[in-house]
Parts: structure tokens; sequence; C-alpha cells
């Protein structure tokens, strides 16, 4: 695979575009999968755990993302 370096504008927009979307939609995963399990359940406080996972979830994502990047 060429390095974005090497590809052309619009392409690498795209291939760094994507980090504006990975965290944000982690987390609001993490969110949503806990507060429908927190309604199904009658539980208050796994709404809390899952947005904690979708950020480190997200976060680690992020990271592979840019030491991908470096090699």
């Amino acid at each position: 695979m060429k390095r974005p370096e090497e590809k052309s504008f619009w392409i690498r927009y795209g291939y760094y575009s994507q980090l504006a979307f990975i965290l944000p939609s982690m987390i609001f995963a993490g969110w949503l999968i806990g507060g429908l399990l927190d309604r199904w359940l009658g539980t208050t406080y796994l709404y809390m755990v899952f947005l904690l996972l979708g950020i480190a979830g997200g976060l680690i994502q992020v990271i592979r993302f840019a030491s991908r990047d470096k090699n």
C-alpha cells in the first residue's frame, strides 16, 4: 500500500478525515449501548461503564491509526 504522502490530496484527505469520526462514533456507541442496557435492566450506572469503554476503544483505534501511519 502506498503511503498517504505519495497519494493525491483527496485520497489523503479521506484517509485522515477518518480520525474525525472514529472517537466520537465509539463514544456515542458506548453511551447508546449502556443507555439501552440501563433501560432494559432497570439500572442507572451501565451507561457510564459503556461510555468509558467507548472512550477507551476510540482512543485505541486512534493510536492504531497513528502508529500505522508512521510506518
